[in-house]
């Protein structure tokens, strides 16, 4: 069938072909480091880099590009409050922080977070700060072709013109007619409210450091000009894939494509955005409190777990957690290492990566459908299982191959990697169990209920509780009886 990909632009499914044959150019907008990774960022890395993984498993060169904003008001705000003498220090907010070192900081939370649940590092992660040169020209090529001018104030703020550009809208369908104005700076200097800032002037009140200096002043970059300088300065000026959440679509993504459009760029062919994710049906709020983070799932499950969670919906829908929603993805999870566990027992070498059943490949074409393509790899564990039991051996290590393929697909073994499951005392335990569980079958098939029920009080009184499904025994482990 080929790649198929819904484009917001368009807003259909459209079949996927690269402007490079046999590359795909993906850039994605990553974290304003102002504070902790909230959990919809980390869906929206973890959607990215299943993408990434499908493509490169369909025989595709990635170049996958994840921005740093690190320099923005927000950011500079919570540094500048550290300063304040009434301001009370948190864990996550000490006092006296400069803002080069807060977004350091938080920069660092990100990528740990990323590591934990199995997130690739993208092929390039440049920061805003480092590309001030490449916005400066960006934003001159839009003044030189009328497209940009200089604050009407005689500050050195530079606005985007959108009267100037009539496609704006584009990208939301929307007429800029009925658009909010931007928020991003008062309208004095500005010729229409909706004009959106390209450049800040300096203002008094800027720590040391936060302005460059620029052909029209001193100052710092907008938002939404960092993104389409970065992306074009790595991928050039025409690439495949944009992405981000939901979120974004208005007015930062909007807002680039009409920046670079104008400024002669193709830039994106496909723009691609995740859902968001909600709290048992509500947006997900401080004041509502309703927030759980990265950091709070990564308490409450497995990372394995977590990123399953994470990945299972479409990425274009709404995933919703409850309190439910990590067990039900740690018990799915389970299921799988389980099969992979009994399986690799039967076999003294490593059983590697194979092919992916062809119902999979269909279902990760058709707009990276997780969830028919996790259909697919629940099912191959119970042939796998039932293999298993009719002592097939040969169906078992196709099986085994077919499962750790999609699961490295889909970033699981990573996550994984980093759980208390890859260690020599869980594979020490892996072990034990197998053979406990393996006796107890035997047992089961000569009928001898005695010994069967022995086994499994003995596994229990340690704190291993058996499970026998029609899809095969599973186990897990609890706090050993008294």
């Amino acid at each position: 069938m080929g790649q198929r990909f819904y484009d917001t632009a368009t807003g259909a499914i459209r079949d996927f072909t690269p402007i490079v044959d046999g590359e795909v150019s993906i850039y994605y907008c990553g974290a304003t480091v102002q504070g902790k990774p909230h959990v919809g960022h980390i869906r929206s890395a973890v959607v990215f880099d299943i993408l990434t993984r499908w493509l490169e498993y369909a025989g595709y060169r990635v170049t996958l590009v994840r921005n740093v904003t690190d320099i923005d008001d927000k950011i500079l705000t919570r540094s500048a409050e550290s300063f304040d003498p009434e301001f009370t220090p948190t864990d996550d907010y000490p006092a006296s922080e400069p803002w080069w070192a807060l977004a350091y900081r938080f920069e660092n939370a990100f990528a740990a977070a990323y590591a934990a649940l199995g997130v690739r590092r993208p092929t390039y992660e440049p920061r805003a700060t480092g590309h001030i040169p490449e916005m400066i020209q960006l934003i001159q090529r839009l003044i030189d072709a009328g497209h940009a001018y200089q604050a009407l104030d005689g500050s050195a703020d530079v606005y985007f013109d959108v009267k100037s550009w009539p496609a704006y809208g584009a990208l939301t369908h929307q007429s800029a007619d009925n658009m909010q104005d931007a928020e991003d700076a008062p309208t004095r200097g500005k010729k229409d409210p909706r004009d959106f800032t390209l450049w800040k002037s300096t203002q008094e009140s800027d720590p040391a450091g936060a302005s460059w200096q620029a052909p029209w002043g001193a100052g710092r970059p907008g938002w939404h000009i960092e993104c389409s300088a970065m992306a074009t300065k790595y991928l050039g000026r025409h690439f495949d894939i944009h992405g981000g959440g939901l979120d974004l679509r208005f007015p930062h993504h909007e807002n680039e494509l009409a920046q670079s459009s104008a400024a002669g760029d193709r830039f994106a062919n496909f723009w691609m955005h995740n859902g968001l994710v909600t709290a048992q049906g509500e947006k997900m709020s401080k004041s509502v409190g309703n927030t759980v983070s990265p950091e709070e799932m990564l308490s409450m499950a497995r990372a394995g777990a977590v990123r399953y969670f994470l990945g299972q919906a479409h990425y274009r829908s709404q995933l919703d957690y409850h309190p439910a929603a990590l067990e039900e993805a740690q018990s799915a999870l389970e299921r799988i290492e389980m099969f992979q566990a009994r399986a690799a027992a039967l076999s003294s070498t490593p059983v590697g990566l194979d092919t992916v059943p062809e119902q999979f490949s269909r279902a990760m074409e058709d707009d990276l459908n997780v969830p028919e393509a996790l259909a697919v790899l629940h099912a191959t564990v119970r042939a796998g299982n039932s293999a298993l039991d009719a002592g097939d051996s040969e169906a078992v290590m196709t099986y085994l191959s077919q499962v750790n393929t999609m699961v490295e697909v889909l970033g699981l073994n990573s996550a994984a990697e980093g759980d208390d499951t890859g260690s020599a005392a869980h594979r020490a335990l892996e072990a034990l169990v197998d053979a406990q569980i393996a006796a107890r079958a035997q047992a089961r098939q000569r009928r001898d209920w005695a010994t069967a029920d022995a086994i499994r009080d003995q596994l229990a009184a340690a704190g291993v509780v058996v499970e026998d499904a029609a899809d095969g025994v599973t186990w897990s482990i609890t706090e050993p009886k008294a």
